[in-house]
């Protein structure tokens, strides 16, 4: 009875170191020195069904082995962020909760660590959260003004307006006789010199007459 009793206590235990290796293991797997995410064994588990987002909804840098998440696009909020790597398991982190902030940057998120105790790499890492789309602004088109109606002008006048010539010249003044008549009177343009002369002559020729009708009475008496 008693060999049986000790077989059977050493069957419990075996089985109980058993399963506290493989429990120690599996926390092993899943240690991180980072102590905001919460390190989880297994595979990672996807997000609620329409909260996935996309890398490319943030902006990013991935610096030896370290992920750094500094800016989130607008409309865009992020409520986990899983970092996987290693041999079994990932790190789970929470905006807002743990000691992370609730809105970014974020820095030196990671992977958790191997089982032979060191940093693994980062295998991949994706985001979960909601996204609002933003409202599609409707240009109003540019209001036209009415199209002013251009007044015909005056036509130009046909007739043109000739200043009258004075039909009055300069009088000609003859050579030798710049004053005109010579008399001292007012030069009227006309020139009445010839007359005088035809004047005296008929006077000469008159008086001429005269006293040779005289003069053949006398010498016929």
């Amino acid at each position: 009875m008693r060999r049986r009793s000790i077989r059977g206590a050493v069957a419990i235990m075996a089985l109980t170191t058993a399963a506290l290796i493989g429990t120690a293991g599996s926390a092993l797997a899943c240690h991180s020195d980072d102590n905001r995410p919460h390190p989880t064994p297994g595979q990672a588990t996807p997000c609620a069904k329409g909260t996935d987002l996309k890398q490319s909804d943030v902006e990013f840098k991935i610096v030896k082995n370290r992920l750094n998440i500094s800016e989130v696009h607008e409309g865009v909020t992020v409520t986990r962020i899983v970092v996987v790597g290693g041999d079994d398991g990932f790190n789970d982190y929470t905006p807002g909760a743990r000691g992370l902030d609730k809105a970014a940057p974020w820095t030196d998120l990671r992977a958790p660590f191997s089982r032979n105790g060191r940093q693994a790499d980062i295998d991949h890492w994706y985001l979960c959260g909601k996204k609002t789309e933003k409202p599609t602004e409707t240009k109003t088109p540019p209001t036209t003004k009415p199209t002013e109606t251009t007044k015909p002008s005056a036509p130009a006048s046909s007739e043109t307006t000739v200043a009258p010539t004075s039909t009055t010249g300069a009088a000609v003044v003859p050579a030798g006789n710049e004053s005109g008549t010579g008399g001292g009177l007012a030069n009227t343009g006309f020139d009445n010199m010839w007359l005088v002369w035809i004047a005296a002559l008929l006077i000469l020729g008159g008086g001429g007459l005269l006293a040779l009708l005289k003069f053949r009475r006398k010498a016929s008496e």
